[in-house]
């Protein structure tokens, strides 16, 4: 199912996004806020249970997370996703995993893959800001299903239609969540009107 945030505020910062005007520093920063709104959309319904905690005036039962999800960053351009998520969720896994495009044949190759021991049965999130082509997407979905994880969402800022509707054909259980929907791909697999690379307009280049 594919979810797309609708809010003014992640109107405002996607509009910042956009800018070529704005400087790494503000799209980190912008992008982390957008980042928080899009996590506490995609993990709406996380399971909970429920635990026992006294109040300074009586017990009462509340509702807990019954182990951490597990945060899955596309690098390197996934990595200004993490903190701000981190701060509402400190007890999270991250996982980062290194995939690049080839740019002749517009595939993802995988450089680096991380341990995946105690991930079986909990809830993940893949992050990555840019949902192009979708064929990074594919593989990451393809190796977090192969950890037994309990559930699996992905969370992007951007999305282009074609890339959309291939991640959906490819994993049609997974909930994907953008902050925007663009309709098209550059010749090159650019989202149009899109951002940019968000890995270069984070770092400097």
């Amino acid at each position: 199912m594919l979810h797309v945030l609708s809010h003014p505020l992640a109107n405002h910062w996607l509009a910042e996004l956009r800018d070529a005007q704005t400087k790494p520093a503000d799209f980190r920063r912008v992008l982390g806020s957008l980042s928080t709104a899009l996590f506490l959309e995609a993990s709406r319904d996380l399971t909970t249970v429920p635990r026992t905690v006294t109040t300074p005036l009586a017990e009462t039962v509340g509702r807990a997370l019954p182990a951490s999800p597990v945060l899955i960053p596309i690098l390197r351009a996934g990595l200004g996703m993490v903190e701000p998520i981190l701060s509402l969720l400190p007890e999270a896994r991250v996982c980062h995993l290194g995939m690049f495009r080839d740019h002749a044949t517009l595939e993802p190759v995988s450089y680096y893959l991380p341990s995946a021991a105690d991930i079986a049965g909990r809830e993940a999130f893949v992050l990555d800001p840019m949902l192009g082509t979708g064929g990074s997407s594919i593989a990451a979905l393809e190796l977090v299903k192969s950890w037994g994880v309990r559930s699996l969402r992905l969370v992007c800022v951007l999305g282009s239609r074609p890339g959309v509707e291939r991640v959906r054909a490819a994993h049609p259980d997974v909930p994907i969540y953008l902050a925007a929907l663009d309709e098209q791909l550059s010749d090159i697999g650019y989202i149009v009107p899109g951002l940019g690379d968000a890995g270069d307009r984070q770092f400097g280049g």
